[in-house]
C-alpha cells in the first residue's frame, strides 16, 4: 500500500505572529510559515491507512526550500517515509490551477504510481478548497496514470486490500447534515474533512502505532540534522529527501507559477490592524460591587443577546 499526502506552508495567523504592511496587506517574508492546518486531517488519514494495512506514506509539497521544515514537521505527524519538495522559481506566485498541474506532474514523476493520495479540505491562506479536486483532474491528462476517483468530505475510511476498494464516509453539508456511505476501487484521491477522526481498535494497531512513532523520531532527527547545515546540497542528499525543478518535472514555463495562473485578483481588501492598546478593568475577587458589575455584562450574552 502506497500513499501520498499532499501538504502546503502557509502563513501563521496566530495573533502576534502575522506581519502586515501599511496598506494592511501580509508580509509573507515576515511571517512565520507553518503546515496548513487542514492538511493535518490528511495526515491522519494516511497514518490510520499505514498502521492498518501496511505499506509506505510519501509527503509531497510544493514551494521554495524552505518549506522542507514543513515536510519535516509533516514526517513528525505522520511518520512518514520519505519527502518530496517541488521547487524552482519558475512555480512561484501560482494559482491552484498552476499549482494542481504542477503537482500532478510530481505525482507522475513518481517511480511507483500512489495507490491513495490524500489532500486537506482547504489551505488557511487560500480557502478555495480547489486545488485537491484540481490536482485529481490534472492526473487524468496522463494516459499512463491511472484513473483516481474523487472522494471529497472524508471523515472516515477503511480499506480493503483484499478486494481492492476503499470504503470511506463523508459529510454531506446542506439545509442538515448528512453521512454519505461511498465506496470505489483503488487507487483513489481522498480530501479529508476537518470532522476526520483516526481510529485504532485493535491492540496491534496500537502497538504498531507506537512502533512507527519511534522509528519516525530518529527518521526526522537525521533530516533535521541536514536542515541544521543549511545548505541545499547537503538537504538533498539525504536519501529520504527528493527536491524536483521545473527541468526534472519537464514542465513549460508557460503553464506553471505565475505565467500558467489563469486567476486574476479584482481586487484586495487591506486587513484591519487589532487595537495596539486594549483598555481593560482589574476586578478582584472581593470586590463584590465590581463583581456584580461584571456579571451585569456578560448575562445578555449568555443568553444568547
Amino acid at each position: 500500500m502506497r500513499s501520498v499526502v499532499l501538504t502546503k506552508g502557509v502563513p501563521d495567523f496566530r495573533e502576534g505572529q502575522v506581519s502586515f504592511d501599511e496598506d494592511g496587506h501580509l508580509e509573507r517574508g515576515k511571517t512565520p510559515t507553518v503546515m496548513n492546518p487542514n492538511d493535518k486531517y490528511a495526515l491522519r488519514a494516511a497514518l490510520q491507512t499505514k498502521v492498518r494495512q501496511g505499506g509506505q506514506v510519501s509527503l509531497m509539497s510544493m514551494g521554495p526550500p524552505g518549506y522542507a521544515e514543513i515536510l519535516q514537521e509533516g514526517m513528525e505527524d505522520v511518520y512518514a517515509d520519505d519527502l518530496y519538495l517541488l521547487s524552482d522559481r519558475e512555480m512561484g506566485a501560482a494559482d491552484t490551477w498552476a499549482t494542481a498541474m504542477t503537482v500532478s506532474t510530481g505525482l507522475e514523476q513518481m517511480e511507483e504510481n500512489p495507490d491513495l493520495i490524500f489532500a486537506g479540505f482547504k489551505t488557511a491562506d487560500g480557502e478555495t478548497g480547489h486545488t485537491g479536486p484540481q490536482t485529481e483532474w490534472c492526473l487524468h491528462i496522463n494516459d499512463e496514470m491511472p484513473e483516481y476517483p474523487l472522494i471529497t468530505h472524508v471523515i472516515a475510511l477503511d480499506v480493503d486490500q483484499d478486494e481492492g476498494v476503499v470504503r470511506t464516509k463523508r459529510l454531506v453539508e446542506g439545509d442538515i447534515s448528512e453521512i454519505e456511505t461511498v465506496e470505489t476501487e483503488l487507487p483513489a484521491f481522498i480530501v479529508a474533512d476537518p470532522e476526520f477522526e483516526p481510529t485504532y481498535r485493535k491492540a496491534e494497531h496500537r502497538l504498531r502505532h507506537k512502533d512507527f512513532r519511534e522509528e519516525t523520531q530518529q527518521r526526522a532527527s537525521e533530516f533535521a540534522e541536514h536542515l541544521a547545515d543549511d545548505s541545499e546540497k547537503e538537504m538533498t542528499d539525504w536519501d529520504r529527501f527528493t527536491m524536483w525543478n521545473q527541468e526534472d518535472l519537464n514542465l513549460d514555463p508557460d503553464f506553471i507559477g505565475l505565467d500558467g495562473s489563469p486567476t486574476i485578483v479584482s481586487g484586495v481588501d487591506p486587513i484591519p490592524k487589532a487595537p495596539s492598546e486594549r483598555e481593560a478593568q482589574l476586578v478582584e475577587p472581593d470586590d463584590t460591587e465590581g463583581m456584580e458589575d461584571v456579571l451585569e455584562e456578560i448575562q445578555p450574552y449568555a443568553a444568547g443577546d
